[in-house]
């Protein structure tokens, strides 16, 4: 996650054939086309993708079609509730004219050279790159497929491919000849691979932009989606584990006698900081656990608590860190100044805690090992399950599987790590579930910051310098391996290094402070989550403080046009200039993120000092084209819930090492009791489609808390309400 890669980079054509002859094998072929000479080089690719077997015929390595029409599109992104693989096959679809009904997916396996995000520099899903990233490649790889078909009935028929058309999976002729595209596939497979393929106007769309019901929808209206907690393999034991509650311990001892008395139990497996029962079923493996007597080495964090992390935290804002972004002249501009004002914005650890708890069906024997296991990182899966077992990464199998929830958690690899070191040790293969207190206790958490952002106002109360500081944890070093050579963080400062806002004189800092006796990871929203909330509360902050309307405050700093679009819409529908009874308040923020334009408003009712009714929740955004009006709605709602569910409750805390929050009971989740319906409004727009999965939760926290304010005076700079005392109704 470069720099390079936040800014979703426009490649030349050239870079595109260098991409699709080094990086991604066969998809390219059917997608941006490589030279004769890269053809070459990737003609072992090319064999695979032209013999995908079950009588289907390849185009690219996203495109296989069956000798009975069927189209079979390979994902490289995992479907885990966002709706990507139906946004997938539409694309396609559209391109290659054919209907939904038409269309089955196939999850990808793991091939960093095929499946490579260009935008993420690895095959993943994440970040809300999915739609970006394959936007063009997808369609192109069904217009390749469409006019290969084209050309196949041509020669058949012996007559100009100009001559010919398809519609809904056959090819027409001007005489009234008719082929499906089944019937011509052997022969188009076998075609060269056209080099100029142009894409349909989006004038031209017959699907894409129309609201489409979800691929997944029924099976899992029904109940025959298989999620990996549902799957069964012959010969299978349900295996649990207990893992060392602080993060630094070590297994000392353990006595198994009475757990191996529970009926089901079969075996017992010592690992180096956890114990595993395997046993017939998931009860049995609970209660086998409850029954061990274990002696933990607790390590060096024994003793380790929130409020040593939280001072550690203080502590480090004191540093000068590295510079991330120095335009202007900050020290003059902070000398000059009408006048100044500043605040410190703290946010907590969170968990992921995702639908499904952790889990991962896994089978090693001396020739290989077999994974079926949902993974948005499964080329980093392979290889470290490759590294665990002693097996060549070609001998680890991994068969991706629909998600029931990630939200960044599993673009990590540690539960699957561990089923495959619990299945080496056995004979049979086995099915790890996590419980979900070993889920929330051992999650790789988003970690705490602090922002202090210092600024120099004119006479106006208009911001001239800026000075942001942001403290925390270093997600992207934890992931990669190291920081960039600037070691600035790129996630944490995103947002941060390019506001939306005029600001003449700009200096960012990042100083990093991992918080050492817990894991850290990406969390839905990522960057822009954190520092959405800082920048939209200061911003929110200056224009009571310069007395201006907030609405208008913001308008007059923001230079991109879609952007102030959104917030001047959020304001017409919510009628925002309408003044509103004592004890009602009213907030908003916006933000560009993730190639995407949104502004969120909360309306909210005091109904005493600490008690909220939230009563109107409204989103706008403008994400370019809209692929499925219904998969976008869908997501900004659930993306808005997950940010207010943050911001009213979420926080992990620590005590004596061990992560205190075990199950929801502790860690609330937003409830419909809780909130109204989530208005969404988009934006009609012609450019490319930018990212929904994560823009919904990015500005909910800011608009609550700015709401909050409008209504009691008082201004929270620290998350979550429920520290303050405040609670919904």
């Amino acid at each position: 996650m470069s720099n390079e890669k936040l800014s979703s980079p426009q490649l030349s054509r050239r870079r595109l054939l260098q991409v699709g002859a080094i990086s991604m094998g066969g998809l390219i072929l059917s997608t941006w086309i490589p030279s004769a000479a890269a053809r070459s080089k990737a003609g072992d690719a090319l064999a695979q993708v032209r013999n995908p077997g079950q009588n289907f015929e390849g185009f690219g390595a996203f495109v296989q079609i069956a000798t009975d029409g069927r189209v079979r599109v390979v994902s490289s992104k995992i479907e885990m509730g966002q709706g990507i693989q139906t946004g997938i096959a539409m694309m396609v679809a559209e391109e290659l004219e054919i209907g939904m009904d038409q269309v089955e997916i196939q999850e990808a396996p793991p091939d960093n050279q095929r499946y490579i995000d260009p935008l993420l520099h690895m095959q993943g899903t994440g970040g809300s790159f999915s739609t970006r990233s394959t936007w063009e490649p997808l369609r192109r790889a069904g217009a390749t497929a469409r006019m290969m078909l084209i050309q196949a009935a041509a020669l058949k028929w012996q007559i100009a491919p100009a001559q010919c058309h398809a519609k809904n999976g056959q090819v027409f002729g001007p005489q009234g000849q008719v082929a499906g595209y089944g019937e011509l596939a052997e022969a188009a497979a076998q075609l060269p691979i056209p080099t100029d393929v142009p894409l349909k106007n989006i004038a031209d769309f017959t699907l894409l932009g129309k609201p489409v019901q979800r691929l997944d929808t029924p099976h899992k209206v029904n109940g025959q989606a298989k999620f990996t907690i549902d799957l069964q393999v012959p010969d299978m034991l349900i295996a649990s584990t207990l893992t060392c509650p602080v993060l630094s311990g070590k297994l000392r001892a353990v006595d198994e006698g009475q757990a191996r008395q529970i009926p089901g139990v079969r075996d017992i497996i010592k690992l180096d900081n956890a114990v595993a029962v395997t046993a017939t079923n998931f009860w049995a493996c609970q209660q086998a656990l409850k029954a061990l007597r274990i002696e933990w080495d607790y390590g060096e964090y024994a003793d380790a608590d929130s409020s040593e992390l939280n001072k550690r935290l203080q502590d480090a804002t004191r540093r000068d860190g590295v510079i991330a972004k120095n335009r202007g002249d900050i020290k003059a501009a902070l000398k000059s100044a009408n006048q100044s004002f500043e605040a410190a914005y703290e946010q907590p650890l969170l968990s992921h805690s995702p639908l499904e708890p952790m889990g991962c069906v896994a089978h090693v024997t001396a020739d290989g090992c077999e994974l079926w296991v949902g993974s948005q990182a499964p080329v980093f899966a392979q290889a470290g399950v490759s590294k665990i077992t002693g097996l060549p990464v070609e001998k680890i199998t991994l068969h991706n599987q629909l998600i029931g929830g990630a939200f960044g958690r599993r673009l990590e690899s540690d539960f699957i790590f561990q089923a495959a070191d619990i299945a080496r040790h056995v004979s049979y293969p086995i099915k790890l579930i996590w419980s979900r207190e070993e889920d929330m206790t051992h999650d790789y958490y988003r970690p705490h910051y602090i922002d202090k952002i210092q600024v120099a106002l004119d006479e106006k109360g208009l911001p001239q310098g800026w000075e942001h500081s942001i403290t925390g944890g270093s997600v992207f070093a934890n992931f990669f391996g190291q920081l960039p050579p600037d070691n600035v963080d790129p996630d944490a400062v995103e947002i941060a290094v390019t506001p939306i806002y005029k600001l003449p004189s700009l200096l960012v800092r990042f100083i990093r402070e991992d918080p050492k006796i817990v894991q850290i990871s990406w969390l839905r929203g990522v960057g822009p989550l954190r520092s959405t909330f800082a920048l939209e509360s200061f911003i929110d902050e200056l224009a009571h403080n310069a007395q201006i309307d907030p609405v208008e405050y913001r308008a007059n700093l923001i230079e991109e046009p879609r952007t102030l679009a959104v917030l001047r819409k959020a304001a017409e529908l919510v009628d925002w200039h309408k003044p509103l009874p004592l004890g009602r308040g009213r907030g908003i923020a916006v933000s560009s993120v993730f190639g995407s334009h949104i502004a969120t408003v909360v309306e909210l009712q005091m109904e005493d000092k600490h008690c909220i009714r939230i009563t109107r929740l409204l989103s706008v955004i403008d994400c370019g084209f809209v692929n499925n009006p219904t998969s976008v709605q869908s997501q900004i709602e659930g993306g808005t819930l997950f940010g207010l569910s943050s911001t009213l409750f979420n926080e992990i805390s620590l005590k004596d090492g061990q992560v205190e929050q075990k199950n929801f009971n502790n860690y609330r989740v937003v409830r419909m009791s809780d909130v109204p319906s989530v208005e969404v409004h988009l934006m009609p727009s012609l450019e490319t489609p930018g990212g929904v999965g994560e823009a919904g939760a990015v500005p909910a926290a800011a608009a609550l808390c700015n709401a909050l304010y409008a209504a009691t005076n008082v201004r929270i700079r620290r998350l979550p309400l429920s520290r303050f005392g405040y609670y919904t109704i």
